[in-house]
């Protein structure tokens, strides 16, 4: 009888290291245009209003050892009140609608507001249902889409990134 697999290790796939330089260009890159514009580091409020929370797993790996999200000048607030953008994930449903409002009235001005995935960006797989208003357009116009399903940890990145310097 054969034994499964508890004595090996799983057959992963290795992680992706991208290249330091290249991390490098895009810290200074983000810092610079963020200080420039907010004279700090981004600060970053994640709302989920739906959907199957791929997006904010994604955005979760953003923080890990991999991307560090922190090291970028980026940071996750626990209030939209010293929040700079709101990274909205998954279709905004009917009963998530007001705490959305809420959460964008809260927030210091300039605030951003993205609109994370597919759902976020105009309802993805859950457009024409009854419990979903639609994507965030529906209740507010987005600064950035970022469309996917999920967007990857770097697009998540380098949108925010492209986002800060266009409003430099």
């Amino acid at each position: 009888m054969k034994l499964p697999r508890l004595l090996t290790r799983p057959i992963a796939q290795p992680p992706p290291h991208p290249s330091a330089q290249l991390v490098g260009d895009l810290a200074a890159r983000l810092e610079a245009s963020a200080r420039r514009r907010l004279g700090r580091g981004l600060a970053l409020r994640h709302i989920g209003t739906g959907g199957c929370d791929g997006c904010a797993l994604e955005l979760i790996a953003t923080r890990n050892l991999v991307h560090e999200l922190e090291s970028l000048g980026l940071r996750f607030v626990d209030s939209p009140r010293h929040a700079d953008a709101l990274l909205v994930s998954g279709p905004v449903t009917r009963n998530m609608r007001e705490a959305l409002e809420q959460a964008r009235a809260a927030m210091p001005e300039p605030g951003f507001v993205v609109a994370l995935g597919d759902c976020a960006v105009d309802g993805g797989v859950f457009k024409g249902s009854y419990a979903v208003e639609g994507g965030v357009e529906a209740v507010m116009p987005p600064d950035l889409r970022l469309p996917g399903c999920p967007p990857s940890p770097r697009q998540v990145l380098e949108g925010l990134l492209a986002l800060v310097e266009a409003q430099a």
